[in-house]
């Protein structure tokens, strides 16, 4: 079975909506099959669309040649013990908490163990990245920010302890946000930051940047290169540059939130988090 595609689905903004749309196991994997099979299922053994037969472990039965089929195959659901109800529940909590979801906090939520809370919190990360996503295109914002390190005294800027997230972001017209990529990087010098321009934006995009000299070698490649001096700008930074100031918070807000702001030096979060 490829890929789920879904148009138009409608999801619950409030937990009691969540709970009235989804209260046991049977109501999610009616809703799962919605999903698999928006246009009635068909049976991938003999390719006929058929009724099926419903079987204990979330299997289906065609009504036609009597294959079995399960339900949670081909998704992060399948082979687990874990109730499809939880894993609605978990997806909901995910999704909707602004400053990020640990396990921890998972765990407490739902009441399930750590280790089960764990897996699912790194199921869910792996599927929400396409691996076949395209370069970003358009207007692109892109800028640095720093995480972790020395919060008091120490040098400041790209030259201190902190580790270094890139960002580059799609600014949609008249106004909004596009699609994000987010990378660590080293150092912000132009052997770190030139190639990942040129790994996450397609050529022929208008890339937007400040001043700094990392990103001075934009100008060897298909690029339109727009760049802004902050320094005899009247206008501050988040005004210039607001697409990658609103990521760079919400970063710092997950940071705070999932992971109480511990991140290293080295073996940092942002090598695990972003690509």
């Amino acid at each position: 079975m490829g890929p789920i595609s879904v148009q138009r689905v409608d999801y619950p903004d409030t937990y009691r909506e969540f709970l009235k749309m989804f209260p046991d196991d049977r109501a999610c994997a009616a809703y799962l099959i919605r999903l698999r099979w928006p246009e009635g299922f068909s049976c991938s053994a003999c390719k006929v669309a058929s009724a099926t037969w419903s079987e204990s472990r979330n299997r289906l039965e065609c009504t036609i040649c009597h294959h079995q089929t399960y339900l949670t195959a081909e998704t992060i659901f399948h082979k687990t013990r874990t109730p499809l109800k939880t894993w609605f529940e978990a997806a909901w909590h995910i999704t909707t908490a602004k400053n990020g979801m640990s396990a921890k906090t998972l765990e407490r939520t739902l009441g399930i163990s750590y280790r089960t809370a764990w897996m699912m919190l790194q199921r869910f990360r792996v599927a929400m990245v396409n691996k076949e996503r395209a370069p970003l295109s358009g207007d692109v914002e892109v800028d640095e920010t720093l995480v972790g390190g020395v919060r008091k005294g120490g040098k400041r800027g790209r030259g201190s302890s902190k580790s270094i997230v890139v960002i580059a972001i799609e600014i949609k017209q008249p106004k909004g946000f596009g699609r994000i990529r987010m990378r660590h990087i080293p150092d912000a010098s132009s052997s770190s930051l030139v190639p990942f321009v040129c790994d996450v934006i397609a050529p022929g995009a208008v890339v937007s940047t400040d001043g700094w000299s990392g990103y001075d070698g934009l100008s060897e490649h298909e690029y339109i290169w727009k760049q802004t001096v902050l320094s005899s700008s009247d206008d501050p930074a988040h005004i210039s540059m607001p697409g990658v100031h609103r990521v760079a918070s919400l970063f710092d807000r997950w940071v705070l939130g999932t992971h109480q702001g511990s991140v290293g030096k080295v073996n940092t979060l942002a090598d695990n988090f972003v690509s």
